[in-house]
């Protein structure tokens, strides 16, 4: 069974910074593309990065490009999520997910609230 479990929220201050973790299970972790998405009070969820399985390959929602970078350790069976220069509108529930073959997996989230 696939778990994917976030970890790394909390209240930040703008311009602050946060380390998203999502530590995954139940599945051949090095071999998944992982994502992490938001999802803003009142809102839709919005797709924020995107890492390929070997890791060498990211990508970015405009905007966080330059603001958050994407990591993961497939020793560790981990993925990462650096944010900095945060600002209130990256205030929102974040999830890791995966997907392969049509089927979606996701984490119970973790909470960013960026307020002064």
């Amino acid at each position: 069974e696939v778990q994917l479990v976030e970890s790394g929220g909390g209240l930040v201050q703008p311009g602050g910074s946060l380390r998203l973790s999502c530590a995954a299970s139940g599945f051949t972790f090095s071999t998944y593309d992982m994502n992490w998405v938001r999802q803003a009070p009142g809102k839709g969820l919005e797709w924020v990065s995107t890492i390929n399985s070997g890791g060498d390959t990211t990508g970015y929602a405009d905007s966080v490009k330059g603001r958050f970078t994407i990591s993961r350790d497939n020793a560790k069976k981990t993925v990462y999520l650096d944010m900095n220069r945060l600002k209130p509108e990256d205030t929102g529930v974040y999830y890791c997910i995966t997907s392969r073959l049509g089927v979606t997996s996701w984490g119970q989230g973790t909470q960013v609230t960026v307020a002064s």
